[in-house]
């Protein structure tokens, strides 16, 4: 977050949930008291605050936090063109930091966009400037740039021209390998070197003025100062009449310079291949019904929320949406990495972007556009890759100096050739080598793109990562501790038996437990529900005891539908009805009370089958051979989740645990020093997941869980929480390799140029291996599957 950003001289902050004008005189007394605040007015009515003075943002930010309110901030993702190197991206940062209104900057070297957390105020003007005096520019959005092959043709015909002209030097650096002459004459090298030194080579002197200008240094200054020395030596010693010269120094340099450029554009484009394969997922029409039952293609764009789409077999779902009417088998593969066709009927949900096999499909739409699971898929795998790892900070203090340093290391070696008796020509040379070998590149990408490739290639298998301090949580996790009912099971109890007490009708219990849980998403409610004929009535006065129950009144009676915890608490016992509970229990399923509260008095015991999930046991299973521990967190009884526990083999247990104490159980594992991670799906998860080390949700799951959530699975199933755990360790180990071999190449590349180990040639070739070398190491993520 900036520390720098100064107030303009009217600043508007919007300011959200103020509600009368008490709130706005709060905020007016609370930003009154920021040192640098000279003038605040707060205006109700257009929820602002305008300030006049010199406070820093984030001072202004915790100020109306303190006071009870929030700043209304939003997100924005935009284009960056001009830099080349991982100092390039730590000055771009800064100066996005210093506009007025930027909150945080998270800039990406491998994608060439920043992502932005910033007022709703701050425009394109004020970015553009802001870039533009630091010695970039604003450049397209990253998926129009996608869309565009034109910079990719015009890149490759650059490349070809480039080494048509450096081919004459590279056949005399051949022949004087062999002891041939194969040089061309001295005319004809400044002929051939001039148009790759000022045309093609144009670029490195625009970016290296840009940076000189703001102060700093980049790769395309140290490019342009090795090269403009070797040509110009070469030119001096020409026009003097000498026959050495240098001049394929120069012209061969910037050849694999550019041609590195392509290959790292080229490999950038790769790793970011993710975004692109979702967002190519949407079709670009749809068939909507008109009132007459008639259909008409339509721009997708046209589509409005309840909108009838008719989807013809082997054609795209447009927007996501319910089924009226048809019934197909979908292919959901390229969203949720499920590899069969699932059945689709009235009634049931479908995806943008999914498949109908071999039927047609009538279907209601819900969400269109951004709204969609599609879109929301893509924002988030976007935003997971252009974060940056907490390793990004080393990477960022070493870049903020490398450039200074090398031309300084290039000083020493010029002079202390000279003083040790070479020519003027030799040492130069070395210099050059020097300033061409030292290549940032490779260090600015070596993290970014790592984590692109990851977390793509975890995309297409159906797993979403927030973000790169989540990958590096989730290398490290030590114990999986899962939830238990539509976590571990199914999701989908049945009714396995119901045993009324004594004098209570079997009919009068259903009807009465049915209507009690009328009102409840609960997946025991449903289950109640689908054994009566008719829609029950809600009960009156309902509500939801968490982690016990429901109560409500029906017919008058003021009853409860829960747990033997709320039995407990309502000072009953299981009486005769003990024997069946007892029986139920030693079969796993879970045991309901129907308790009428008034007396009180049990009315019927209720026993709920859950089946684990099949591929429930194979994930505890993968777990254990990776050497991480597992445990079961459930709000059920003891003896049913310890039926469950044994079938799928975990050992350790907490059963009867209340939404709240499942965080606190969650923080206790996590004191012993063991790095946890959480899986739930239920809005009872949703404090445990946040309180992990590391949350994952189920797709499936309620919007709390998702929300609260460090990883998303978007299909609801165990084995990818094995498989998240391996591709993070495996993205981890590349980030890992990228920065050993970035640091590596230049720990050895510079002292051997400086001693005169490589020529300006080798080392151009050595520099533009190093960037793609790292991109292609990333690159191999992209062949990972879940097993």
């Amino acid at each position: 977050m900036s520390e720098t950003a100064a107030l303009s001289p009217s600043l508007s902050l919007p300011i959200a949930r103020m509600t009368c004008a008490s709130c706005a005189g709060r905020v007016e007394r609370a930003l009154r008291k920021v040192p640098g605040v000279e003038e605040v007015s707060v205006n109700l009515a257009t929820e602002q605050a305008r300030l006049r003075g010199s406070a820093p943002l984030p001072a202004l930010a915790e100020a109306v936090r303190a006071a009870g309110y929030e700043l209304q901030e939003g997100s924005r993702d935009i284009g960056i063109s001009g830099m080349t190197c991982a100092s390039c991206a730590s000055r771009v940062k800064r100066a996005l930091e210093k506009v007025p209104g930027v909150l945080e900057a998270s800039v990406n070297l491998a994608t060439e966009q920043a992502h932005l957390r910033l007022l709703p105020t701050v425009d394109d003007a004020a970015l553009a400037a802001a870039l533009q005096k630091a010695g970039y520019a604003l450049a397209a959005a990253p998926e129009e740039q996608a869309a565009d092959p034109a910079p990719d043709r015009r890149a490759l015909w650059e490349v070809v021209i480039a080494f048509a002209l450096a081919a004459p030097f590279l056949l005399g650096m051949l022949g004087m390998a062999l002891g041939r002459d194969w040089m061309p004459p001295g005319w004809m090298q400044l002929i051939l070197a001039a148009p790759l030194q000022f045309w093609l080579g144009a670029r490195f002197y625009r970016a290296g003025w840009r940076a000189l200008r703001a102060g700093t240094g980049n790769m395309d200054l140290l490019v342009a100062m090795g090269t403009s020395a070797a040509f110009g030596l070469s030119t001096v010693q020409w026009l003097r009449g000498e026959h050495h010269l240098y001049f394929e120094a120069a012209a061969v340099v910037i050849a694999f310079v550019l041609l590195g450029r392509f290959f790292e554009h080229r490999a950038k484009r790769a790793t970011g291949a993710a975004i692109a394969a979702l967002l190519a997922l949407r079709p670009r029409t749809a068939r909507r019904l008109g009132r007459a039952g008639r259909e008409e293609e339509v721009p997708l764009a046209a589509l409005r929320v309840g909108d009838s789409i008719v989807v013809r077999p082997g054609e795209r779902v447009p927007a996501d949406g319910v089924v009226e009417d048809g019934a197909a088998g979908v292919d959901e593969s390229a969203l949720t990495g499920e590899s069969r066709a699932v059945e689709k009927r009235a009634g049931d949900a479908v995806s943008t972007g999914t498949v109908s096999l071999d039927g047609r499909l009538v279907v209601r739409a819900r969400a269109v556009g951004g709204d969609t699971r599609l879109a929301q898929v893509a924002a988030l795998v976007q935003a997971a890759q252009a974060s940056r790892a907490p390793v990004q900070k080393m990477v960022d203090r070493v870049s903020a100096v490398f450039v200074p340093v090398v031309v300084g290391i290039a000083v020493v070696t010029l002079v202390g050739w000279l003083l040790a008796g070479a020519g003027l020509a030799a040492a130069l040379l070395h210099a050059v080598a020097v300033l061409v070998i030292a290549c940032p590149c490779a260090l600015g990408l070596a993290t970014p793109a790592a984590i692109m490739a990851g977390t793509g290639a975890a995309a297409r298998a159906g797993i979403l990562i927030r973000d790169a301090a989540a990958l590096e949580q989730a290398g490290r996790i030590g114990l999986v501790v899962f939830d238990k009912t539509g976590t571990l099971t199914e999701g989908k109890p049945s009714l396995a038996a119901l045993h009324p007490a004594e004098g209570v009708a079997l009919e009068d219990a259903l009807h009465l437990a049915a209507r009690l849980q009328a009102g409840s998403e609960h997946p025991l409610a449903r289950a109640v529900l689908a054994m009566v004929s008719d829609d029950a009535r809600p009960a009156e006065n309902f509500r939801a005891l968490p982690g016990r129950g429901v109560e409500g009144v029906v017919e008058g009676r003021r009853l409860a539908l829960g747990s033997t915890r709320l039995l407990e608490e309502s000072g009953l016992t299981a009486g005769p009805l003990a024997e069946a509970a007892a029986y139920q229990a030693a079969q796993g399923h879970t045991l309901s009370w129907l308790i009428d509260l008034a007396e009180p008095a049990i009315l019927a015991l209720l026993a709920f089958a859950d089946a684990p999930r099949p591929t429930a046991g194979s994930a505890v299973r993968a777990l254990k051979e990776r050497s991480v521990g597992v445990a079961m967190l459930t709000g059920d009884s003891p003896e049913a989740a310890s039926s469950v526990a044994g079938e799928l083999g975990i050992d350790t247990v907490a059963a009867g645990v209340l939404p709240a104490q499942k965080a606190e159980r969650v923080a206790a594992w996590r004191a012993e020093g063991q790095r946890v991670a959480m899986v739930g799906d239920g809005v009872n998860d949703a404090a445990a997941l946040a309180s992990a080390d590391l949350g994952i949700a189920m797709g499936s799951g309620t919007d709390a869980a998702i929300a609260a959530a460090h990883v998303t699975l978007l299909r609801p199933d165990p084995a990818l929480v094995p498989a998240t755990l391996a591709i993070t360790r495996r993205t981890l180990a590349k980030i890992r390799q990228n920065l050993l071999w970035a640091f590596a190449f230049n720990a050895l590349g510079i002292p051997l140029a400086a001693l005169g180990g490589l020529s300006p040639a080798l080392a151009g070739a050595a520099m533009a291996f190093s960037s793609v070398a790292v991109l292609g190491n990333a690159l191999l993520l992209a062949r990972w599957r879940a097993a």
